[in-house]
């Protein structure tokens, strides 16, 4: 028989063998929130529940073991006073220093097999090991994230996404684990903010343009290019006339496009017989990423403005056009597996695994920073800091909202109103190109985005000029606007009256996006002329431009940038939050930089 002592062990032993699961299961059960909307994105609908068996398709990015060295490198490589200047990382040399922790690696393996799902299912992972992919349904996603996933309508694209306005981690992951994607950003493709629109009709004005190139001296700039801008205007206005590339065997400018926009390759040569006579016959390279089309049937003014300027202004350099596509647009009874929907992450995902890429890009899409999650909106410009560590530059536009579009109310549930920031326009790891009008001089355009970030703390390249232009405010917009926030736009261009050819015949437009792709060009041929010289290209451009280009920008000293019911900011003497340092002098910036 055993004895009363020796029955009290057993029960012991077995109670223990019998916690050991429950306790393991708790490890994963122990959630915490990792992003939650107060209040469903404006703009958004709920529709239906989805059903239990469509599948998603998994993005998750896992920290990064040594994000803080890269960013380090990245300055480093980019302050024109350090010794590493000019290094640029190799994609191999930035794979290293993204990589995961094993042991973060180890973490999400053992979350994932807790939920029946094998590693090594994960149909793609970065090149880093850093993102990772899988399929699974509704279902099993709702119970890894401890969620419920939405159907939700957005009226005005007509366009539905599955989402959730909320998602939960174990504890334990919360520091192995940036963010997760399709969960609480809500942008899709054709909700996105291209930063350009057509004008109202203008008086319709004959160019030829060989004799107003030939007729034109830099600098002296005919007053008819303040409401039409031509290849030649811009050539004069921003002082580039002359100069002829010579490195295009190895200089590229790449131009990445969204919302179903493609670039017309027969509307290019229009644009060359009317604008830009000795371009003709030049052709573009289009890659398409992620389903992305090139229907040549159907062009977009917002791909023809980027092609026909970006090249327009950096002839002969070889251009780039990335389509970047989307998710067909879902039904709520299909099974089919969808992509994330989230064209950033698509784009970069693919650029970042190219061994070589582009010395300079433009990018003419954003949106309100506060409508982007604040984990999904820090991994995505983490990933433009890896693409400026391998030497490129990156352009976006500053947006068309003055300080902010529409009523500018908060989504944080208390309604208030304050000047609203665009991002990617407030990473701090890009170029950020806001708009000017007029020549003779150049005025800040009315619509100009500019302003400060609430999610990025100001840069130290930017602080001396930014901070002086804070200091100027006083108390004018006090608590509208984030003053210790990344600051933009850096830099301007002309945004009214650009002459596209869409279909054949001659558009009128405006917008941020003309200003993007024009800025790109010019950076296009510094980058030329360094590589010419045996130099190597710029790469990040914002600390050479603060620090030792100052003087090779033109001030733009009045007009400001109106929205949320206020008159917004000024253009100022020195960096504004409406034109940033100013537009670019070429010949001045080639003596600064080159």
């Amino acid at each position: 028989m055993f004895s009363s002592s020796s029955v009290l062990v057993l029960v012991a032993l077995l109670a223990q063998f019998g916690a050991a699961k429950p306790v393991a299961e708790k490890r994963w059960d122990d959630v915490e929130v990792k992003h939650a909307w107060v209040q469903l994105p404006k703009g958004w609908e709920y529709h239906s529940a989805p059903s239990p068996d469509y599948m998603l398709e998994l993005r998750i990015g896992l920290k990064q073991d040594k994000l803080d060295d890269l960013i380090q490198a990245l300055y480093e490589v980019s302050d024109p006073i350090h010794a590493k200047y000019g290094q640029h990382l190799s994609k191999e040399q930035v794979d290293a220093l993204v990589a995961p922790h094993p042991d973060t690696t180890a973490a999400v393996n053992e979350w994932l097999e807790h939920h029946d799902i094998d590693p090594a299912s994960c149909h793609s992972r970065s090149s880093a090991g850093e993102w990772l992919t899988l399929h699974v349904p509704v279902s099993k996603a709702e119970e890894m994230l401890d969620t419920t996933y939405g159907v939700y309508y957005h009226p005005k694209s007509d366009e539905y996404v599955v989402r959730t306005t909320s998602y939960s981690l174990p504890r334990e992951l919360h520091s192995h684990i940036n963010v997760i994607t399709p969960t609480t950003y809500f942008s899709t493709m054709r909700s996105m903010k291209a930063t350009s629109f057509v004008q109202a009709p203008q008086p319709k004005t004959e160019v030829n343009a060989a004799s107003f190139a030939e007729n034109i001296s830099p600098l002296a700039v005919p007053s008819s290019c303040g409401s039409t801008v031509t290849p030649a205007c811009i050539a004069a206005l921003y002082n580039t006339t002359g100069f002829v590339p010579k490195s295009t065997a190895t200089n590229k400018l790449g131009i990445a496009g969204y919302l179903e926009e493609f670039a017309s390759d027969s509307d290019l040569q229009t644009f060359f017989k009317r604008f830009l006579t000795t371009a003709e016959g030049t052709t573009i390279t289009h890659v398409q990423v992620n389903g992305g089309e090139n229907n040549q049937n159907d062009p977009g003014v917002e791909a023809n403005l980027d092609v026909q300027y970006g090249l327009g202004v950096s002839f002969p350099t070889p251009l780039i056009y990335y389509s970047t596509g989307g998710s067909p647009p879902f039904t709520p009874d299909s099974n089919t597996p969808s992509n994330t929907n989230e064209p950033y992450l698509n784009w970069l995902d693919f650029i970042l695994n190219q061994t070589t890429v582009p010395q300079t890009f433009s990018t003419s899409y954003g949106d309100d920073e506060q409508t982007v999650p604040l984990d999904y909106a820090t991994s995505v410009c983490n990933l433009f800091a890896q693409l400026g560590a391998r030497g490129s530059s990156i352009m976006f536009s500053s947006g068309d909202d003055g300080v902010g579009g529409g009523n500018c109310e908060t989504n944080d549930g208390t309604n208030r109103v304050l000047f609203q920031p665009n991002f990617p326009a407030s990473c701090p790891f890009v170029t950020t190109v806001g708009g000017t009008t007029k020549v003779n001089p150049e005025v800040a355009v009315d619509f100009s985005s500019g302003g400060f970030s609430r999610y990025f703390a100001q840069p130290t390249y930017q602080a001396t000029a930014v901070n002086k232009f804070v200091a100027s405010l006083g108390t004018k917009f006090s608590g509208l606007f984030n003053a210790s926030g990344r600051a933009y736009p850096d830099v301007a261009a002309l945004a009214e009256g650009f002459q596209v050819v869409v279909g054949g015949g001659v558009e009128s437009v405006a917008g941020t996006s003309c200003s993007s792709p024009t800025f790109a060009g010019v950076v296009a041929l510094l980058n030329d002329a360094r590589i010419t010289a045996g130099k190597a290209p710029l790469g990040f451009l914002n600390p050479i431009f603060y620090a030792n280009a100052t003087a090779g920008f033109n001030d733009i000293v009045s007009g400001s940038n109106p929205g949320c019911g206020q008159a917004g900011f000024t253009a100022v003497a020195g960096w504004d939050a409406v034109t940033g340092l100013g537009t670019p002098n070429f010949g001045l910036l080639e003596k600064l930089i080159v």
